[in-house]
């Protein structure tokens, strides 16, 4: 069986051959039973691959002891067995008599969250989810259980205007899928306006959100029309939202349940018309526990949360993906009709299977790119190289591996663009000033052209 999927850059269409996918996953169900403490004698059955405890309503098991956090532990059902997993609690959660992060959880297995104590058992039951009979939803793709499970969801999640809080790694396509459930909802007409939390200041965090009038602050020399008024009709993508500074939460959280902002230098309240996305590379029930994130506004951005599983947790999706990128890359490197330039060599996507990817689908497109750009010499950079040099300090062992990329990238770019300055900033997304620059501190900035 074949299945298509669209470039989202590019309206040619690619064929993958897929191997026949099952529509639904089983998961286990369990019951977790309290002992001892306040609520003795209540017990709560999964409905789901997660049960959360703690003493926040919105839990799957509430328990009201002064000594339990807000979101104290999750216990999870997954295909490697039961895990308990504690959200960095004030007073720990306890197994066996050890303080644990994470542990493995076996039917009987008795342990203690804050005074109460808890006992978990397996049952002989199981609940069946959906899976999406689709390696893609709109451009986001994933053949693996985990990403065709989110799939399956997504299309009842677009439809909503409900808030949606995307969990997970750095890299592993958080932005994308935000894209696709704006692609895929009413609002797909409108704006889908991006807003970097991690990367701007407190102050132009707050102004590019709500906007600001003229001489609101120094440097104000005009107004500016904030994110979500920009949005309108459309969607507003607030990424890294767990960096997002103390101060601006409160703000955040009144834009959210008023659904009005007041742009800095201004009183008057401005309505807004936008659905709101939100991702995260932390738990941020742990934040809150931590005392860095609002409770309040936890609750607000998570009425549903999709955690969007590391890469290394669905290494099927290696393959498809690697050759995805290679197609696309090739096409925009110019390279799609050179020999070999079709589909990556076997012993290098074995290679890629074998790799941990700490910075998941991010990392592997990179690797694509590299292996595109410097040939069958990439095969070695695919992995950890073992060829360190430990007489020197971290820093500069790091640096000498760098400038041997630069180096090589760039003088490929060059002899591949003919010397054409312009065509390889272009060719490598790189302003023409900064790869005249590189250029230059290599050395290969003889006869170039612009």
């Amino acid at each position: 069986m074949s299945y298509r999927f669209r470039d989202q850059r590019d309206d040619e269409q690619e064929t993958h051959e897929l191997p026949q996918l099952e529509n639904e996953v089983r998961i286990q169900r369990f019951v977790v039973r309290v002992e001892t403490g306040p609520a003795e004698g209540h017990a709560v059955v999964s409905n789901g691959a997660e049960l959360s405890i703690g003493s926040a309503q919105g839990n799957d098991l509430v328990l009201d002891d002064a000594t339990v956090s807000r979101h104290h532990a999750v216990i999870e059902s997954g295909e490697r067995g039961f895990w308990l997993k504690d959200l960095d609690s004030t007073n720990g959660t306890v197994l066996a008599g050890h303080r644990i992060k994470s542990a493995m959880l076996k039917s009987g297995s008795v342990f203690v969250v804050g005074r109460t104590q808890l006992r978990f058992e397996s049952l002989d039951e199981q609940i069946c989810e959906a899976l999406s009979s689709q390696p893609q939803f709109a451009s986001a793709l994933g053949q693996s259980a985990a990403m065709r499970r989110i799939f399956a969801l997504l299309p009842r999640i677009a439809a909503s205007d409900s808030t949606v809080l995307l969990e997970g790694e750095t890299g592993t396509g958080k932005t994308l899928l935000a894209s696709a459930i704006h692609e895929a909802s009413v609002r797909a007409a409108g704006p889908f306006v991006v807003v970097d939390c991690a990367a701007l200041t407190p102050t132009l965090i707050e102004s590019h959100l709500f906007g600001h009038a003229r001489g609101a602050f120094t440097g104000a020399l005009s107004a500016h029309v904030g994110a979500f008024e920009m949005a309108r009709g459309g969607t507003v993508f607030l990424d890294e939202v767990g960096e997002l500074p103390p101060e601006l939460q409160p703000k955040l959280l009144r834009v959210l349940e008023e659904r009005t902002v007041t742009p800095l230098g201004t009183t008057r309240p401005v309505p807004i018309d936008a659905r709101v996305l939100a991702a995260t590379n932390r738990d941020l029930r742990e934040e809150v526990n931590r005392g860095g994130f609002r409770a309040d506004l936890f609750f607000r951005l998570a009425v549903v949360r999709v955690r969007v599983p590391a890469l290394r947790e669905r290494p099927e999706d290696i393959e498809l993906y690697a050759r995805h990128f290679w197609t696309q890359l090739a096409r925009s490197m110019g390279a799609a009709s050179s020999p070999g330039a079709g589909v990556p060599p076997d012993e290098l996507l074995e290679a890629w299977k074998r790799l941990h990817w700490s910075g998941n689908v991010r990392e592997l497109r990179a690797a694509v790119e590299r292996a595109l750009l410097l040939g069958t010499s990439s095969l070695d950079r695919s992995a950890p190289s073992s060829d360190v040099d430990l007489s020197v300090p971290y820093r500069v062992a790091k640096e000498n591996v760098v400038t041997s990329f630069e180096r090589a990238y760039l003088s490929r770019l060059v002899e591949r663009s003919g010397g054409n300055l312009s065509q390889a900033a272009r060719s490598a997304c790189m302003d023409r000033n900064h790869l005249r620059e590189l250029l230059r501190r290599h050395g290969l900035d003889r006869r170039n052209k612009e």
